[in-house]
């Protein structure tokens, strides 16, 4: 059952939440990073995230910075050991206004058999030595893992607001702008039974997989420096449809012809035609009609899209999953793929030739993510996109163990 603590966070005070946060660093380019930092000398990304710009030792000035701002008062540190709630209010795809409720703590982080900390996907190969490097340098927690909790019965125990709110409003690349609010908990049998709900099963990574990697590799190598990376900072809201806003990450392929893809394909789908795109921003509406007809497209060179009814005699074996069919199919196909999760974005790298054709996938749905946490059956990559996303700076953890 997984473990979750309470601890003596940094945080920002209240009026300088909103030019401290910003988006977590793996959803930005090198050129959002430079505006947020242009909009404060406070912003969290002056820590967490090195660029060129910081010396031919980043990671140790990030950390002088961090120290400096703990010293001056810009950080400031819990008196005695906290939980946060973290909501986050948006109006979703469906245009209903929704409330996502979590509370940030510290995981524990486990590892092998009888792990209480499960994956739920499998992750690309990515060089995970930046975030390592920062960690051990700043000896802190800067960015939640975000868990979900196989166990019920969190969201009501954090219907009751915390103490000392601050709150900030950030736009969101998949969920518009986003009211987000943090709230104290510092009550001993509040803490105590928000704690008693996530132990009462193990906890289902839903984003930070590789977050999460990295807290196994600082604890290994530097568990006696620091003594907190027994447990990692992580995010933790209820396994359930009102608490959870999942869509897809779609499929963009180079390295092969449009051609070769589309013959691989239809050894799995029946294509049928869906028109043509007279320009990428069309593809705005595609999702609404996946949805509709249950069924992924293929977007081809001059906008042409086709889509793909599976054919389950030739499928068989293979999980009901969009991402595990096209692994499947293009499995003795020479390419190379990549992900994203804007449908405009996909559609406009056909349009202009930077890449050979884009499959816009069906998201996961709820079921199947429990179903995958239960059993321990990995996903392919990149199969589920959460948001909204979960802003850096509001709360810090460090590495301490006080």
């Amino acid at each position: 059952m997984a473990e979750l603590l309470p601890f003596r966070a940094l945080r920002p005070s209240a009026d300088r939440i909103g030019s401290t946060i910003a988006p977590p660093y793996d959803v930005m380019g090198l050129d959002e990073v430079r505006r947020w930092r242009r909009s404060d000398p406070g912003n969290i990304t002056h820590v967490d995230l090195a660029l060129p710009e910081d010396g031919e030792q980043p990671y140790v000035e990030l950390a002088r910075r961090l120290e400096t701002w703990v010293a001056s008062g810009r950080l400031l540190r819990d008196e005695e050991p906290t939980l946060t709630i973290h909501r986050m209010t948006f109006t979703d795809a469906l245009g209903v206004e929704r409330t996502i409720s979590g509370v940030l703590g510290a995981l524990e982080v486990t590892h092998g058999d009888g792990s209480t900390v499960l994956a739920h996907e499998r992750t690309t190969p990515k060089a995970s030595t930046d975030r390592y490097d920062l960690t051990v340098a700043t000896a802190t927690n800067l960015s939640p893992v975000w868990g979900l909790a196989l166990g019920a019965g969190l969201t009501e125990l954090l219907a009751e607001p915390g103490s000392n709110p601050l709150d900030a409003r950030m736009d969101d690349s998949a969920a518009g702008s986003v009211a987000h609010r943090w709230e104290v908990v510092d009550e001993p049998g509040r803490i105590a039974a928000i704690r008693e709900a996530v132990a009462r099963d193990d906890v289902l990574i839903a984003d930070g997989h590789h977050r999460y990697g990295v807290a196994r590799r600082v604890l290994e190598d530097h568990s006696s420096r620091l003594p907190g990376a027994t447990h990692t900072l992580a995010f933790i809201s209820d396994l359930t449809e009102d608490q959870l806003s999942v869509a897809a990450i779609h499929r963009v392929y180079s390295g092969v012809a449009a051609d070769g893809l589309r013959a691989a394909l239809i050894d799995g789908y029946r294509p049928t035609t869906g028109g043509t795109l007279a320009a990428a921003s069309q593809a705005a509406n595609l999702p609404s009609q996946i949805a509709e007809r249950e069924q992924p497209c293929l977007i081809t060179p001059g906008g042409n899209v086709e889509w793909l009814e599976a054919r389950p005699e030739s499928l068989d074996g293979v999980r009901d999953l969009d991402g595990a069919r096209l692994e499947h199919l293009l499995a003795e196909v020479a390419h190379e793929v990549h992900y994203l999760h804007d449908p405009v974005e996909a559609a406009e790298l056909v349009l202009t030739g930077r890449r050979s054709a884009a499959v816009l996938i069906r998201p996961v749905g709820i079921a199947e993510i429990t179903r995958t946490g239960r059993t321990g059956e990995l996903m392919p990559p990149k199969s589920t996109f959460f948001s909204p996303k979960l802003p850096t700076g509001a709360v810090l953890r460090p590495l301490d163990g006080r």
